[in-house]
């Protein structure tokens, strides 16, 4: 019942239903070249085969004894991973086609076919299923780790960035990063790179807000010797050194304007001269940019070319803030605790939930890497492992998070009851952090046990 499998790892699985025998075998032998190709006689035959193969797509017969076609598609889209199916008919009925499609079918199409047609139909249908398989790993892999590696994230707005992700990266596309400092643009970059054809290439990351300005160009393109005082030997630049894979601009939005007017020159024809030579030197590269500032506002006050950001910005990605995608934050803190431990050597510590809702309250103006540097600073001088509670946090955080009956008043309050809302808040952090010891939060906030005992009675602070 099987043919002969083409060699290839890779190769789709197909299954031909139909009741005749030549029919099946001019089929096989139309498509054994590109796919891995089964057969069956009638539906209970194909139903069975499907499960046990796992089959990408079936080429399904409408008219056969026993189970006909239209009933063994209705039980296909009834399994739990339905292949895609293609229906063939010797009638070409525009009503049985339609109910095909709406039954599940990828298409319909009347016999006798033309070949190239099934060809095209069936190659569309199993990029359909492509897709829908980098779905379903997507969603896996936001189920199981929350992101890709280190991206992190479960609404539908990080789901939708991982979907980004994966198309950007089968391309050489150029993409431009948009986001706030510490939400990870980096990771991004990183992410479409090793999930690309140029994972195999190097990634070269380049600050552009750290280099001198008198020395951007030799990074950027490389120098020869004696270009410049100090220049005792040829250098590589960095669009050399990611010949064949990425090379990411961070905070493009500092580049000179003379620089990124040569920038645009080399993405125009991919080729640079070093600095102080003469001879063109070819460069394979994909431009990944990341900015915190807005390109577009730039352009529009002149202090960004526009043709560069339009070369850059084919493929625009924006990634949120953290105060947007707090619905993240337990996620972020066990993987970042994860990552820590592993690396300190430590067992990775629970976190209450009354700690959790802090750190999901906090409106976090350093995104992840704040979230990250607060966590480790934790990790590192708390002096228990077991868990992490309020009082472990800082108080910066805690005070900061505030309290609803806290963060409730308006200006017209007035200074004597907004500072009172806030010795309350501030007094509450310190006698959390301390587990309501009263000498230890006086301790803490520098005062006599006695004036903390005031302070409490004077603000209706009462002992839990």
């Amino acid at each position: 019942m099987t043919s002969s499998i083409p060699t290839g790892e890779n190769l789709f699985k197909l299954l031909i239903v139909d009741d005749e025998e030549s029919v099946r075998d001019s089929l096989e032998l139309l498509l054994e070249e590109s796919y891995r190709m089964y057969k069956a006689a009638d539906g209970k035959e194909a139903l069975d085969r499907i499960e046990d193969l796992g089959v990408d797509l079936v080429i399904l017969d409408v008219t056969m004894p026993g189970i006909d076609g239209m009933e063994t598609l209705s039980r296909i889209m009834k399994l739990p991973a339905p292949p895609e199916v293609v229906m063939l008919s010797a009638t070409d009925s525009a009503r049985l086609g339609i109910q095909a499609v709406k039954e599940g079918a990828y298409d319909y199409l009347a016999k006798p076919f033309d070949k190239e047609e099934l060809k095209e139909v069936i190659k569309r249908a199993l990029q359909r299923r492509s897709l829908e398989r980098a779905v379903s790993f997507l969603r896996a892999e936001v189920e199981k780790l929350g992101g890709f590696g280190d991206m992190v994230g479960r609404p539908p707005m990080m789901l939708e960035l991982f979907m980004i992700v994966e198309k950007v990266a089968q391309t050489d596309t150029s993409v431009l990063i948009s986001g706030e400092s510490g939400t990870g643009k980096e990771l991004v970059a990183r992410a479409i790179h090793s999930r690309g054809e140029r994972k195999k290439g190097p990634f070269v990351p380049v600050n552009c807000a750290a280099i001198p300005r008198e020395l951007l160009e030799s990074e950027f393109f490389g120098h020869e010797k004696g270009a410049f005082t100090g220049a005792h030997a040829r250098k590589i630049g960095k669009f050399e050194l990611a010949n064949g894979g990425i090379l990411f601009l961070d905070e493009i939005s500092t580049l000179q304007q003379e620089l990124q007017a040569k920038l645009l020159r080399v993405l125009q024809d991919r080729e640079f001269v070093r600095v102080g030579g003469t001879q063109s030197v070819r460069s394979d590269v994909q431009i990944i940019a990341a900015s915190n500032q807005d390109l577009g506002e730039m352009v529009a006050d002149g202090k960004f070319r526009e043709d560069l950001f339009y070369r850059l910005n084919v493929i625009p990605i924006n990634i949120p803030p953290l105060r947007d995608r707090r619905k993240d934050i337990p996620l972020l803190v066990k993987h970042i605790l994860g990552r820590l431990c592993e690396r300190l050597n430590k067992t990775v510590p629970k976190v209450s939930r009354e700690a959790m809702k802090v750190l999901k309250s906090c409106q976090w103006p350093g995104n992840v890497r704040e979230l990250e540097n607060l966590l480790e600073r934790i990790v590192v001088l708390s002096p228990k492992g077991s868990e992490i509670d309020v009082q472990d946090l800082p108080m910066e955080i805690t005070v900061a998070r505030g309290d609803p009956e806290a963060s409730s008043g308006s200006v017209s309050d007035g200074l004597i009851s907004a500072r009172d809302r806030f010795e309350r808040m501030y007094i509450l952090s310190a006698l959390r952090k301390t587990d309501w010891n009263q000498s230890e939060a006086a301790r803490l906030l520098k005062v006599h046990r006695n004036t903390l005992y005031k302070k409490m009675m004077a603000l209706g602070i009462a002992l839990p």
